[in-house]
């Protein structure tokens, strides 16, 4: 069984600069640093990891991603960022989310996701949400129920599936322009709670192009080229 998202890891050709933009806009604190990457803290039990592409497995590059706040929290999140950006948003059926863009070009999401928490702060609880580019739609949704993930909807003309494992959600897309012309992210890197990782692996293990254990986890490669590292709870 697959759980909440741990880390989503963007490329950076310049990690700190982006590290600020962060810090500044969302409150992000950095929680960690090393030669190629700068991690930080967006509530929840997530980070962002702005990684240099000088090795792999790299970032995602136009990682078009969401991040949950409270439900009282997101009209302070809206005044804060629409001093600074051009903010599109869209109705869910009473559930809101904005979306701008960071130095990177990735389609960032806030979205009124989570229970009341008494506070009209702009805090964060965390990644629920990133958007893989796919080049199969069909293969890929294989992949990804196999894994563990359950297929909740897809587009009326079926260029895009979003799954589920509860609490963190990936979207499959083919190449398109999504809402806030986002695109589907190419290469990306996330780590995943699993309960069971060398269970969840094995499921797939025809498929994988890539399997090692690293120290968070078990890692895998999509037949896509995103990673995904399974996170022992």
């Amino acid at each position: 069984m697959l759980g909440a998202c741990r880390w989503l890891a963007l490329e950076a050709k310049y990690p700190d600069p982006v590290a600020d933009f962060y810090r500044t806009h969302l409150d992000a604190p950095v929680v960690a640093e090393a030669d190629r990457e700068v991690a930080l803290d967006v509530g929840g039990g997530s980070e962002i990891r702005l990684r240099r592409p000088d090795g792999v497995p790299r970032g995602g590059l136009h990682t078009h991603y969401a991040m949950a706040c409270p439900s009282d929290a997101y009209d302070a999140w809206w005044d804060r960022l629409d001093e600074e950006f051009d903010l599109q948003e869209v109705d869910f059926g009473g559930m809101s989310s904005l979306y701008f863009y960071d130095p990177e070009g990735n389609c960032v999401e806030i979205g009124s996701r989570g229970e009341p928490a008494g506070t009209s702060e702009p805090t964060l609880s965390g990644v629920f949400e990133v958007v893989f580019e796919v080049e199969d739609l069909p293969t890929a949704e294989s992949f990804y129920t196999d894994l563990g993930f359950d297929i909740v909807d897809q587009g009326d003309e079926r260029k895009r599936t979003r799954l589920t494992t509860g609490p963190f959600d990936i979207e499959l897309w083919e190449p398109h322009l999504g809402l806030a012309d986002a695109r589907g992210g190419v290469h990306v890197d996330v780590g995943v709670v699993s309960q069971n990782p060398m269970q969840a692996a094995d499921s797939v293990a025809a498929r994988v192009t890539r399997r090692e254990s690293v120290e968070e986890g078990l890692r895998i490669r999509d037949p896509d080229g995103h990673y995904l590292t399974l996170v022992d709870q």
